[in-house]
Protein backbone atom coordinates (compact mmCIF):
# COMPACT_ATOMS: atom_id res chain seq x y z
CA UNK A 1 0.00 0.00 0.00
CA UNK A 2 1.26 3.40 -0.52
CA UNK A 3 1.56 6.30 2.01
CA UNK A 4 0.20 9.80 1.05
CA UNK A 5 -0.62 12.61 2.46
CA UNK A 6 -4.34 13.68 2.58
CA UNK A 7 -3.80 16.86 0.19
CA UNK A 8 -1.83 13.98 -2.48
CA UNK A 9 -4.79 12.04 -1.95
CA UNK A 10 -7.07 14.67 -2.87
CA UNK A 11 -5.55 15.37 -6.00
CA UNK A 12 -5.27 11.64 -7.03
CA UNK A 13 -9.04 11.12 -6.26
CA UNK A 14 -9.86 14.51 -8.53
CA UNK A 15 -7.47 13.54 -11.50
CA UNK A 16 -9.42 9.61 -10.91
CA UNK A 17 -12.47 11.02 -11.42
CA UNK A 18 -11.96 13.32 -14.60
CA UNK A 19 -11.11 10.18 -16.14
CA UNK A 20 -13.51 7.49 -14.64
CA UNK A 21 -16.18 7.31 -17.11
CA UNK A 22 -16.75 3.91 -18.93
CA UNK A 23 -15.92 3.42 -22.41
CA UNK A 24 -18.08 3.77 -25.22
CA UNK A 25 -17.37 0.41 -25.90
CA UNK A 26 -19.45 -0.50 -22.79
CA UNK A 27 -22.35 1.34 -23.49
CA UNK A 28 -22.40 0.49 -26.92
CA UNK A 29 -22.70 -3.35 -25.76
CA UNK A 30 -24.92 -2.92 -23.32
CA UNK A 31 -27.35 -0.67 -25.22
CA UNK A 32 -27.57 -3.27 -28.04
CA UNK A 33 -28.24 -6.39 -25.51
CA UNK A 34 -31.38 -4.05 -24.12
CA UNK A 35 -32.52 -3.35 -27.31
CA UNK A 36 -32.08 -6.93 -28.76
CA UNK A 37 -33.79 -8.31 -25.00
CA UNK A 38 -37.09 -6.06 -25.93
CA UNK A 39 -37.07 -7.15 -29.11
CA UNK A 40 -36.38 -10.73 -29.01
CA UNK A 41 -37.51 -11.95 -25.32
CA UNK A 42 -36.51 -15.11 -23.86
CA UNK A 43 -34.85 -16.07 -27.17
CA UNK A 44 -31.94 -13.37 -26.71
CA UNK A 45 -31.79 -14.47 -23.03
CA UNK A 46 -30.96 -17.92 -23.99
CA UNK A 47 -28.58 -16.89 -26.68
CA UNK A 48 -26.75 -14.52 -24.25
CA UNK A 49 -26.45 -16.95 -21.27
CA UNK A 50 -24.88 -19.19 -23.38
CA UNK A 51 -22.91 -16.70 -24.93
CA UNK A 52 -21.61 -15.14 -21.69
CA UNK A 53 -22.22 -17.86 -19.23
CA UNK A 54 -21.28 -20.73 -21.14
CA UNK A 55 -24.67 -22.47 -20.43
CA UNK A 56 -27.18 -23.79 -22.68
CA UNK A 57 -30.46 -23.74 -21.11
CA UNK A 58 -34.02 -25.18 -21.93
CA UNK A 59 -35.96 -22.88 -19.21
CA UNK A 60 -35.33 -19.90 -17.34
CA UNK A 61 -37.39 -20.65 -14.10
CA UNK A 62 -35.58 -22.35 -11.40
CA UNK A 63 -37.96 -25.57 -10.95
CA UNK A 64 -39.51 -26.75 -8.07
CA UNK A 65 -36.91 -30.39 -8.16
CA UNK A 66 -34.53 -27.49 -7.92
CA UNK A 67 -35.69 -24.93 -5.07
CA UNK A 68 -36.09 -28.66 -2.86
CA UNK A 69 -32.92 -30.19 -3.19
CA UNK A 70 -31.01 -27.10 -2.89
CA UNK A 71 -31.96 -27.28 1.15
CA UNK A 72 -30.33 -30.61 1.31
CA UNK A 73 -27.04 -29.50 -0.90
CA UNK A 74 -26.66 -26.69 1.50
CA UNK A 75 -24.21 -27.49 4.90
CA UNK A 76 -26.42 -27.57 7.23
CA UNK A 77 -23.90 -24.83 9.35
CA UNK A 78 -24.52 -22.69 6.06
CA UNK A 79 -28.38 -22.54 6.92
CA UNK A 80 -27.49 -22.01 10.33
CA UNK A 81 -25.72 -19.04 10.28
CA UNK A 82 -28.30 -17.61 7.05
CA UNK A 83 -30.88 -18.40 9.02
CA UNK A 84 -29.05 -16.15 11.92
CA UNK A 85 -28.39 -13.41 9.72
CA UNK A 86 -32.35 -13.60 8.78
CA UNK A 87 -33.71 -13.26 12.04
CA UNK A 88 -30.99 -10.46 12.50
CA UNK A 89 -31.84 -8.54 9.16
CA UNK A 90 -35.28 -8.54 10.38
CA UNK A 91 -35.01 -7.33 13.50
CA UNK A 92 -33.00 -3.59 11.63
CA UNK A 93 -35.27 -3.66 9.02
CA UNK A 94 -38.64 -3.72 10.62
CA UNK A 95 -37.86 -0.11 12.97
CA UNK A 96 -37.75 1.05 9.55
CA UNK A 97 -40.83 0.82 8.00
CA UNK A 98 -43.23 3.30 7.96
CA UNK A 99 -46.66 4.20 8.60
CA UNK A 100 -49.68 5.85 6.55
CA UNK A 101 -50.62 9.44 8.57
CA UNK A 102 -53.52 11.83 8.30
CA UNK A 103 -53.51 15.34 10.54
CA UNK A 104 -55.62 17.75 10.25
CA UNK A 105 -53.36 20.28 10.00
CA UNK A 106 -56.08 23.63 9.77
CA UNK A 107 -59.81 23.74 10.52
CA UNK A 108 -61.81 21.70 7.80
CA UNK A 109 -58.36 20.83 5.97
CA UNK A 110 -57.11 17.34 6.82
CA UNK A 111 -53.84 16.48 4.78
CA UNK A 112 -51.79 13.07 5.13
CA UNK A 113 -49.51 10.70 3.74
CA UNK A 114 -50.52 7.04 2.09
CA UNK A 115 -47.70 4.98 2.90
CA UNK A 116 -47.88 1.53 -0.38
CA UNK A 117 -45.42 -0.72 -0.87
CA UNK A 118 -44.16 -1.35 -4.69
CA UNK A 119 -46.00 -3.87 -6.38
CA UNK A 120 -43.33 -6.03 -7.83
CA UNK A 121 -39.88 -6.33 -7.57
CA UNK A 122 -36.56 -7.28 -9.35
CA UNK A 123 -33.32 -8.52 -7.73
CA UNK A 124 -30.09 -8.83 -9.19
CA UNK A 125 -27.81 -11.39 -7.50
CA UNK A 126 -24.12 -11.69 -8.94
CA UNK A 127 -22.12 -14.63 -9.87
CA UNK A 128 -18.56 -14.81 -11.30
CA UNK A 129 -15.99 -14.51 -8.50
CA UNK A 130 -18.13 -15.55 -5.76
CA UNK A 131 -21.62 -16.41 -4.07
CA UNK A 132 -23.43 -13.93 -2.52
CA UNK A 133 -26.55 -15.72 -0.44
CA UNK A 134 -26.11 -12.47 2.13
CA UNK A 135 -26.66 -10.29 -1.06
CA UNK A 136 -30.16 -12.37 -1.39
CA UNK A 137 -31.00 -11.98 2.23
CA UNK A 138 -30.18 -8.16 2.44
CA UNK A 139 -32.66 -7.54 -0.78
CA UNK A 140 -35.30 -9.49 -0.25
CA UNK A 141 -35.49 -9.38 3.12
CA UNK A 142 -36.70 -5.51 3.21
CA UNK A 143 -38.86 -6.27 0.24
CA UNK A 144 -41.00 -7.98 2.09
CA UNK A 145 -41.15 -6.22 5.54
CA UNK A 146 -42.31 -3.77 3.09
CA UNK A 147 -45.08 -5.60 1.84
CA UNK A 148 -44.17 -5.88 -1.73
CA UNK A 149 -46.17 -8.85 -3.12
CA UNK A 150 -43.93 -10.22 -6.18
CA UNK A 151 -40.07 -10.83 -5.60
CA UNK A 152 -37.92 -11.83 -8.54
CA UNK A 153 -34.62 -13.01 -8.42
CA UNK A 154 -32.46 -13.09 -11.32
CA UNK A 155 -28.76 -14.45 -11.22
CA UNK A 156 -26.06 -16.22 -13.77
CA UNK A 157 -26.05 -19.98 -14.00
CA UNK A 158 -22.77 -21.91 -13.86
CA UNK A 159 -21.43 -24.14 -17.02
CA UNK A 160 -23.78 -26.75 -16.26
CA UNK A 161 -27.01 -24.39 -15.99
CA UNK A 162 -26.89 -24.91 -11.96
CA UNK A 163 -27.55 -22.55 -9.51
CA UNK A 164 -25.37 -22.39 -5.94
CA UNK A 165 -27.58 -24.26 -3.42
CA UNK A 166 -26.58 -21.39 -0.58
CA UNK A 167 -28.08 -18.60 -3.27
CA UNK A 168 -31.69 -21.21 -3.16
CA UNK A 169 -31.51 -21.29 -0.08
CA UNK A 170 -30.88 -17.96 1.35
CA UNK A 171 -34.23 -17.54 -1.44
CA UNK A 172 -36.47 -19.83 0.24
CA UNK A 173 -35.37 -18.54 3.85
CA UNK A 174 -35.74 -14.92 2.88
CA UNK A 175 -39.76 -15.86 0.87
CA UNK A 176 -38.69 -14.51 -2.76
CA UNK A 177 -41.26 -16.25 -5.48
CA UNK A 178 -38.79 -17.34 -7.62
CA UNK A 179 -35.37 -17.30 -9.04
CA UNK A 180 -34.60 -16.69 -13.18
CA UNK A 181 -31.51 -18.35 -14.46
CA UNK A 182 -29.91 -14.94 -16.60
CA UNK A 183 -27.15 -12.45 -15.23
CA UNK A 184 -25.66 -9.83 -16.92
CA UNK A 185 -27.14 -6.52 -19.16
CA UNK A 186 -29.35 -9.05 -20.55
CA UNK A 187 -31.27 -9.79 -16.93
CA UNK A 188 -31.27 -6.34 -16.19
CA UNK A 189 -33.25 -5.63 -19.51
CA UNK A 190 -35.27 -8.41 -18.82
CA UNK A 191 -36.17 -7.07 -15.55
CA UNK A 192 -36.85 -3.80 -16.75
CA UNK A 193 -39.07 -4.78 -20.06
CA UNK A 194 -40.66 -8.15 -19.57
CA UNK A 195 -40.36 -11.18 -21.79
CA UNK A 196 -42.48 -14.32 -22.22
CA UNK A 197 -40.88 -15.88 -18.97
CA UNK A 198 -39.67 -12.96 -16.94
CA UNK A 199 -42.29 -10.55 -15.80
CA UNK A 200 -41.58 -6.74 -15.91
CA UNK A 201 -41.52 -5.45 -12.98
CA UNK A 202 -41.44 -1.63 -11.17
CA UNK A 203 -37.81 -1.89 -9.25
CA UNK A 204 -34.36 -3.46 -9.70
CA UNK A 205 -31.88 -3.67 -6.49
CA UNK A 206 -28.89 -5.48 -6.82
CA UNK A 207 -25.57 -4.96 -7.10
CA UNK A 208 -23.04 -6.47 -10.56
CA UNK A 209 -20.13 -5.76 -12.16
CA UNK A 210 -19.66 -2.45 -14.82
CA UNK A 211 -22.21 -3.81 -17.42
CA UNK A 212 -25.42 -4.84 -14.97
CA UNK A 213 -24.25 -1.04 -13.58
CA UNK A 214 -24.88 0.62 -16.62
CA UNK A 215 -27.71 -1.54 -17.75
CA UNK A 216 -29.56 -0.11 -14.78
CA UNK A 217 -28.63 3.24 -15.15
CA UNK A 218 -29.95 2.85 -18.85
CA UNK A 219 -33.40 1.48 -17.61
CA UNK A 220 -33.74 3.98 -15.30
CA UNK A 221 -37.07 6.03 -15.21
CA UNK A 222 -38.96 3.14 -16.95
CA UNK A 223 -38.35 0.98 -13.91
CA UNK A 224 -37.11 2.40 -10.69
CA UNK A 225 -33.52 1.66 -9.13
CA UNK A 226 -31.47 1.45 -5.89
CA UNK A 227 -28.61 2.91 -7.15
CA UNK A 228 -25.60 2.81 -9.32
CA UNK A 229 -23.05 0.61 -7.42
CA UNK A 230 -19.20 1.07 -8.32
CA UNK A 231 -16.08 -1.03 -6.80
CA UNK A 232 -16.79 -1.64 -3.17
CA UNK A 233 -14.65 0.35 -0.44
CA UNK A 234 -13.62 0.67 3.06
CA UNK A 235 -11.58 3.71 5.33
CA UNK A 236 -10.66 2.84 8.78
CA UNK A 237 -9.72 5.85 10.93
CA UNK A 238 -6.36 5.06 13.00
CA UNK A 239 -4.24 6.21 15.27
CA UNK A 240 -1.39 4.73 17.92
CA UNK A 241 -4.16 2.93 19.77
CA UNK A 242 -5.28 0.97 17.06
CA UNK A 243 -4.27 -2.77 16.83
CA UNK A 244 -2.48 -2.79 13.22
CA UNK A 245 -3.12 -6.74 12.50
CA UNK A 246 -7.22 -5.85 13.27
CA UNK A 247 -7.05 -3.01 10.71
CA UNK A 248 -4.33 -4.75 7.83
CA UNK A 249 -7.19 -7.82 8.01
CA UNK A 250 -10.20 -5.34 7.46
CA UNK A 251 -8.30 -3.48 4.42
CA UNK A 252 -7.82 -6.87 3.07
CA UNK A 253 -11.34 -8.03 3.88
CA UNK A 254 -12.59 -5.65 1.10
CA UNK A 255 -9.77 -5.86 -1.36
CA UNK A 256 -10.39 -9.56 -1.62
CA UNK A 257 -13.67 -8.64 -3.50
CA UNK A 258 -11.86 -7.76 -6.59
CA UNK A 259 -9.38 -5.92 -8.12
CA UNK A 260 -10.84 -2.77 -8.53
CA UNK A 261 -11.68 -2.43 -4.78
CA UNK A 262 -10.54 0.47 -2.42
CA UNK A 263 -9.12 -0.10 1.02
CA UNK A 264 -8.02 2.96 2.54
CA UNK A 265 -6.66 3.94 5.87
CA UNK A 266 -6.98 7.33 8.02
CA UNK A 267 -4.37 7.92 10.33
CA UNK A 268 -2.93 10.87 12.57
CA UNK A 269 0.47 8.62 12.79
CA UNK A 270 3.61 7.95 10.51
CA UNK A 271 4.96 5.40 13.11
CA UNK A 272 1.31 3.47 12.85
CA UNK A 273 1.37 3.96 9.30
CA UNK A 274 4.45 1.96 8.73
CA UNK A 275 3.53 -0.44 10.71
CA UNK A 276 0.15 -0.95 8.78
CA UNK A 277 2.17 -1.19 5.36
CA UNK A 278 4.81 -4.22 6.38
CA UNK A 279 1.33 -5.98 8.33
CA UNK A 280 -0.93 -5.74 5.00
CA UNK A 281 2.22 -6.86 2.97
CA UNK A 282 2.26 -9.95 5.01
CA UNK A 283 -1.30 -10.78 5.53
CA UNK A 284 -2.19 -10.49 1.98
CA UNK A 285 0.40 -13.53 1.09
CA UNK A 286 -2.42 -15.80 3.39
CA UNK A 287 -5.15 -15.23 1.35
CA UNK A 288 -6.69 -17.70 -0.82
CA UNK A 289 -8.08 -14.74 -2.78
CA UNK A 290 -4.21 -13.29 -2.88
CA UNK A 291 -3.84 -12.16 -6.84
CA UNK A 292 -7.56 -10.45 -6.53
CA UNK A 293 -6.42 -8.91 -3.43
CA UNK A 294 -2.90 -7.68 -3.87
CA UNK A 295 -3.71 -6.54 -7.66
CA UNK A 296 -6.41 -4.34 -5.65
CA UNK A 297 -3.98 -2.99 -2.62
CA UNK A 298 -1.42 -2.61 -5.28
CA UNK A 299 -3.50 -0.72 -7.64
CA UNK A 300 -5.94 1.39 -5.21
CA UNK A 301 -4.73 0.87 -1.63
CA UNK A 302 -3.61 3.80 -0.12
CA UNK A 303 -2.23 5.24 3.85
CA UNK A 304 -3.28 8.61 4.25
CA UNK A 305 -1.51 10.70 6.84
CA UNK A 306 -3.39 13.49 8.46
CA UNK A 307 -1.75 16.29 10.22
CA UNK A 308 -4.06 16.18 12.84
CA UNK A 309 -7.30 14.54 14.31
CA UNK A 310 -9.67 17.25 12.30
CA UNK A 311 -7.70 16.96 8.92
CA UNK A 312 -8.10 13.30 9.18
CA UNK A 313 -12.14 13.81 9.42
CA UNK A 314 -11.85 15.81 6.53
CA UNK A 315 -10.70 13.28 4.18
CA UNK A 316 -13.08 11.15 5.52
CA UNK A 317 -15.58 13.27 4.41
CA UNK A 318 -14.09 13.92 1.25
CA UNK A 319 -14.08 10.03 0.81
CA UNK A 320 -17.40 9.69 1.69
CA UNK A 321 -16.95 5.96 1.81
CA UNK A 322 -19.24 2.98 1.27
CA UNK A 323 -17.56 1.46 4.98
CA UNK A 324 -15.99 3.68 7.93
CA UNK A 325 -14.62 2.23 10.47
CA UNK A 326 -13.42 4.33 13.53
CA UNK A 327 -10.35 2.49 15.22
CA UNK A 328 -9.39 5.51 16.77
CA UNK A 329 -9.33 6.00 20.90
CA UNK A 330 -12.46 8.28 20.68
CA UNK A 331 -14.76 6.44 18.22
CA UNK A 332 -17.61 8.04 19.85
CA UNK A 333 -16.40 11.84 19.37
CA UNK A 334 -15.06 11.45 15.49
CA UNK A 335 -18.58 9.56 14.64
CA UNK A 336 -20.31 12.96 15.55
CA UNK A 337 -17.59 14.62 12.47
CA UNK A 338 -18.61 12.16 9.98
CA UNK A 339 -21.19 13.47 7.06
CA UNK A 340 -20.63 11.52 4.67
CA UNK A 341 -20.49 7.34 4.87
CA UNK A 342 -22.71 4.32 3.98
CA UNK A 343 -22.17 2.38 7.45
CA UNK A 344 -20.25 3.59 10.03
CA UNK A 345 -18.78 0.43 12.68
CA UNK A 346 -17.56 1.51 16.24
CA UNK A 347 -14.68 0.30 17.92
CA UNK A 348 -11.96 -2.71 17.30
CA UNK A 349 -14.66 -5.09 17.55
CA UNK A 350 -16.92 -4.15 14.97
CA UNK A 351 -15.16 -5.41 11.71
CA UNK A 352 -16.55 -4.62 8.50
CA UNK A 353 -17.82 -8.01 7.59
CA UNK A 354 -20.11 -8.04 10.43
CA UNK A 355 -22.41 -5.62 8.84
CA UNK A 356 -21.88 -7.78 5.38
CA UNK A 357 -23.68 -10.67 7.27
CA UNK A 358 -25.73 -10.72 10.90
CA UNK A 359 -25.41 -7.46 12.37
CA UNK A 360 -28.76 -6.31 10.93
CA UNK A 361 -28.44 -3.63 8.63
CA UNK A 362 -28.20 -3.50 5.29
CA UNK A 363 -24.94 -4.05 3.22
CA UNK A 364 -26.16 -2.62 -0.06
CA UNK A 365 -24.40 1.14 0.61
CA UNK A 366 -23.63 3.84 -1.67
CA UNK A 367 -20.03 3.52 -2.97
CA UNK A 368 -17.76 5.89 -5.32
CA UNK A 369 -18.47 8.58 -2.76
CA UNK A 370 -22.25 8.86 -3.43
CA UNK A 371 -22.70 8.36 0.26
CA UNK A 372 -22.59 12.47 0.02
CA UNK A 373 -26.21 12.05 -0.78
CA UNK A 374 -27.57 8.40 -0.63
CA UNK A 375 -28.34 6.09 2.03
CA UNK A 376 -28.18 2.02 2.79
CA UNK A 377 -30.56 0.45 1.21
CA UNK A 378 -33.86 0.06 3.23
CA UNK A 379 -37.29 -1.02 3.45
CA UNK A 380 -37.89 2.63 2.50
CA UNK A 381 -36.51 1.72 -0.95
CA UNK A 382 -39.58 -0.70 -1.26
CA UNK A 383 -42.40 1.67 -0.89
CA UNK A 384 -43.94 4.69 -1.83
CA UNK A 385 -46.11 7.76 -0.64
CA UNK A 386 -49.13 9.39 -2.26
CA UNK A 387 -50.22 12.65 -0.55
CA UNK A 388 -53.73 12.76 0.80
CA UNK A 389 -55.73 16.25 0.74
CA UNK A 390 -59.49 16.58 1.79
CA UNK A 391 -60.84 20.24 2.64
CA UNK A 392 -64.42 20.94 3.99
CA UNK A 393 -66.48 23.82 2.00
CA UNK A 394 -65.80 26.19 4.52
CA UNK A 395 -62.07 25.25 4.15
CA UNK A 396 -62.44 25.72 0.67
CA UNK A 397 -63.93 28.80 0.51
CA UNK A 398 -61.81 30.46 2.96
CA UNK A 399 -58.46 29.51 0.46
CA UNK A 400 -59.90 30.03 -2.96
CA UNK A 401 -59.05 33.27 -3.64
CA UNK A 402 -55.03 32.51 -2.77
CA UNK A 403 -55.29 29.77 -5.17
CA UNK A 404 -57.08 31.84 -8.09
CA UNK A 405 -54.82 34.73 -7.13
CA UNK A 406 -51.40 32.64 -7.70
CA UNK A 407 -52.53 30.81 -10.92
CA UNK A 408 -53.68 33.99 -12.76
CA UNK A 409 -50.01 35.56 -11.36
CA UNK A 410 -48.70 32.37 -13.25
CA UNK A 411 -50.83 33.03 -16.42
CA UNK A 412 -52.76 29.31 -15.54
CA UNK A 413 -56.67 30.79 -15.90
CA UNK A 414 -57.77 27.43 -16.10
CA UNK A 415 -56.03 26.69 -12.87
CA UNK A 416 -57.90 29.62 -11.52
CA UNK A 417 -61.06 28.63 -13.27
CA UNK A 418 -61.58 25.26 -11.70
CA UNK A 419 -61.05 27.12 -8.29
CA UNK A 420 -63.88 29.97 -9.02
CA UNK A 421 -66.45 27.76 -10.31
CA UNK A 422 -66.67 26.07 -7.11
CA UNK A 423 -66.60 29.02 -5.55
CA UNK A 424 -69.41 30.78 -7.26
CA UNK A 425 -71.42 27.37 -6.95
CA UNK A 426 -71.43 27.20 -2.77
CA UNK A 427 -71.90 31.57 -2.93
Amino acid sequence: MKIVTAEAFKEERCRALETSALTSSVDDTVLNIIQTVRKEGDAALFRYTEQFDGAKLDILELSEKEWERAMFKVDPNVLGALTTAKEQIEQYHRLQKEKSWFEQVRPGVTLGQKVTPIERVGIYVPGGKAVYPSTVLMNVLPAKIAGVKEIYIVTPPDREGNISPSIIAAAKLAGADTIFKVGGAQAIAALAYGTETIPKVDKITGPGNQYVARAKKWVFGDVAIDMIAGPSEICIFADDTTNVSFAAADLLSQAEHDEMANAICVTTSDSFAEELQKEVAEQVKQLERYEIANASIEQFGRIIIANNIEEAHDIINFIAPEHLELMNEDAVSSMQQIQHAGAIFLGPYGPEALGDYVAGPNHTLPTSGTARFASPLGVYDFMKKSSIIHYTEEAFMREADAVATIANAEQLTGHAKSVLIRKEFFQ
